[in-house]
């Protein structure tokens, strides 16, 4: 057995005594509390604010001023699996290092992700709280001000602030670099975590510090601040353009729940690893930018070096989905191309052509030096990306063939009554079909709104909406 957990001395799989870590006196004062947004309820601004609830929206894609309104230790209902209340996990576990990057995000959203980490952690587990500024220059309280409230609050937390911005993905790096406990924890700047949360992910890095464990992501509402569950998980996945997408859980994985199930993606970027694990696999590569593609280079490193991927559905963590921020600096150049094609030629071997027929300008990018990922590769003993498709994700090339049969039937959709009308899509570009924009109109040959395709994976798409429908072109 190894020692990986230097700080608490815990070796790895060995059996422990376990325990209930459920905090029920936290759970009682939460539950009496009333207010903004307590208990995870939609809150409402009153009249004559609109013009400052606007502005704020603009900067940050969300309605900041709302935020402003609810408390920074705001009570959230316990929305957990019933079963999560008694489930016990390891009586000794790991310390850990919270990262969370930020970018001119707003005061109370970050704040509160602070405090709500503070609140809903056993203290004695959280060694530091590293918080990496991404080159913010447009909001002058997250300078001084930050380090003052942090120094007064919060002292096991601190800001790194690198000099330029770098994107998501360096700023987690640096963070990670900065982390000196046993298992590092990322988060975004705009969450708020559920009563237990620490534990679920802790516990299976226990038992093997080759494991990356995951939160299940639930949404806080960027106009009211609900928070509401997106679902009792599923496995993350992919298609052939690197679009995530999601596949249902197995029968067994379902009939075990809330125990945790193997996933195949991570669901963006908040996870914990073991900081032993995470270095061994060389981080993220350095030569991601920005963000984008993060998610897979980790996931296929993580599952294709002898490592494993879980998510826990009794950790739960709120998410605010943002609408893209107005007024910060752009970023110049086509990174989300470059990244994708870097994640193809290290990880992903002969199956880096289904990607290129989808997406043919990605033949033509130059995904930079990748000597640094291919000799960690090839150090760890590094499985194929077949490999991977066959014993992680077999389901997967199923749903989402690389090579998928040709179209069933393509063309215009021409009215039988007026044969001068044609179905119009009403889109300004090739896509799914949006149903509000339905419409017939004159025919036209040169529209692409009139272009429409019946193939392998629209029939896919119609089968999980409507089960009866022909699972065979030839019973169509």
């Amino acid at each position: 057995m190894l020692q990986i957990f230097s700080d608490t001395g815990i070796v790895e799989g060995e059996l422990q005594p376990l325990v209930n870590w459920h905090n029920n006196t936290q759970e009682v004062l939460d539950a009496a509390r009333e207010g903004p947004g307590e208990q995870g309820r939609p809150h409402y601004l009153g009249p004559g604010l609109e013009k400052k609830r606007d502005d704020l929206y603009y900067t940050n894609g969300f309605n900041a001023l709302l935020s402003d309104d609810i408390a920074l230790d705001r009570s959230l209902k316990d929305i957990r699996h019933p079963k999560c209340k008694t489930k016990l996990y390891s009586a000794k576990l790991p310390t850990v290092s919270i990262v969370i990057p930020f970018f001119e995000e707003h005061w109370t959203t970050l704040l509160r992700t602070v405090v709500s980490v503070v609140k809903h952690s056993p203290r004695h587990l959280l060694k530091e709280i590293i918080l990496v500024d991404d080159g913010s220059t447009i909001k002058d309280f997250l300078k001084d001000p930050l380090d003052n409230w942090l120094k007064e609050h919060v002292p096991i937390a601190k800001v790194i602030r690198l000099p330029s911005r770098v994107g998501l993905i360096v700023a987690r790096q640096e963070g990670a670099k900065a982390a000196t406990a046993d298992t590092i924890v990322v988060l975004d700047s705009h969450c708020e975590v559920m009563v237990n949360w620490l534990p679920p992910l802790l516990d299976p890095i226990v038992v093997n510090y080759r494991t990356a464990v995951c939160p299940l992501i639930d949404v806080i509402n960027k106009d009211t601040f609900a928070y509401s569950p997106q679902d009792n998980g599923a496995r993350g996945a992919f298609d052939w353009r690197l679009y995530y997408k999601r596949l249902p859980l197995t029968d067994k994985d379902n009939n075990l729940l809330p125990e945790p199930f193997e996933n195949p993606i991570m669901n963006g970027g908040l996870f914990a690893i073991s900081r032993k694990f995470f270095w061994e696999l060389g981080g993220y590569d350095p030569g991601l930018a920005i963000w984008g593609g993060e998610q897979y280079d980790l996931s296929f490193k993580i599952w294709q070096c002898g490592g494993r991927m879980l998510d826990a559905p009794c950790s739960r963590v709120g998410h605010v989905f943002r609408g893209a921020p107005k007024g910060r600096p752009s970023v110049k150049g086509d990174f989300l191309s470059k990244n994708y094609k870097r994640v193809a030629v290290v990880w992903m071997d002969e199956y880096a052509e289904a990607l290129y027929r989808r997406n043919p300008h990605l033949r033509e990018v130059d995904a930079g030096d990748v000597s640094r990922e291919l000799e960690i590769r090839e150090r760890l003993q590094c499985k194929s990306f077949k490999w991977y498709l066959e014993n992680v994700a077999p389901d997967l090339v199923k749903r989402y063939p690389p090579v998928e049969p040709p179209d069933y039937a393509n063309g215009t959709i021409k009215s039988v009554a007026s044969p001068t009308l044609c179905l119009d899509n009403g889109s300004k570009e090739y896509g799914p079909i949006i149903i509000h924009t339905l419409k017939m109109a004159v025919c036209d040959n040169n529209k692409v709104e009139q272009k429409w395709i019946f193939s392998f994976t629209n029939t896919k798409l119609i089968q999980d909406q409507y089960p009866h429908f022909p699972k065979s072109r030839d019973t169509l």
